[in-house]
């Protein structure tokens, strides 16, 4: 199912918030203090961050921001009891995935959860994939790097040839071992993984 965090100053909320989503088969951690949930708690996936907006010590909006500055990614579902417009257009265009007011609808907030998971669990899919073919990219030779580059910039094997001031049957030998080490079946494919390496310039 998935991991929910509750970060609720409020006792009585943290509990059945934490009991009706045990029930529903959610893996759940509480936390009173947004600074406990800093310090103590240990990234999964895929999750999804239950926040109040006002809290004593941090603003639910100064948590998400303090979370992005971490590269905490977990997407956040905003729960209050009140808050103000510009309060809501901040955690939105911080990335929150969704503002519910208290006292909500038990569907809309199983709902707003099943579309935060399914969203975390896409982000982790795709760095899970960026890692891999970064990793499959460090394999190859330098050679083979500036190969592979020119195949993408679309360069047909006897231009990249004369670039690189070799033959036409080395190039096909360099392409044939780019294709090979990326896992890539075609060209198509070959460009779409580049586009995931974060190579350095």
């Amino acid at each position: 199912m998935g991991h929910i965090y509750v970060i609720d100053d409020d006792a009585s909320m943290r509990s059945s918030l934490s009991r009706m989503l045990i029930n529903c088969g959610y893996t759940v951690n509480v936390f009173e203090r947004p600074e406990d949930f800093i310090e103590q708690s240990i990234p999964v996936s895929p999750a999804a961050i239950l926040l109040d907006m006002r809290m004593p010590t941090m603003t639910g909006t100064e948590l998400q921001k303090r979370l992005n500055e971490l590269g905490r990614n977990t997407p956040i579902i905003f729960i209050s009891g009140e808050s103000l417009p510009h309060e809501i257009v901040i955690a939105m265009k911080q990335g929150a995935i969704d503002f519910l007011f208290k006292p909500f609808n038990l569907d809309d907030l199983l709902k707003a959860i099943a579309s935060a998971i399914e969203k975390d669990k896409e982000v982790f899919k795709v760095t899970t994939q960026s890692m891999t073919v970064t990793q499959r990219y460090e394999s190859l030779t330098p050679r083979e790097k500036q190969v592979c580059a020119l195949l993408v910039d679309g360069l047909m094997n006897k231009d990249i040839a004369v670039c690189l001031g070799t033959t036409d049957a080395t190039i096909k030998v360099h392409k044939s071992r780019v294709m090979e080490k990326m896992q890539a079946d075609s060209l198509q494919d070959l460009v779409r993984f580049l586009a995931l390496v974060k190579v350095s310039s």
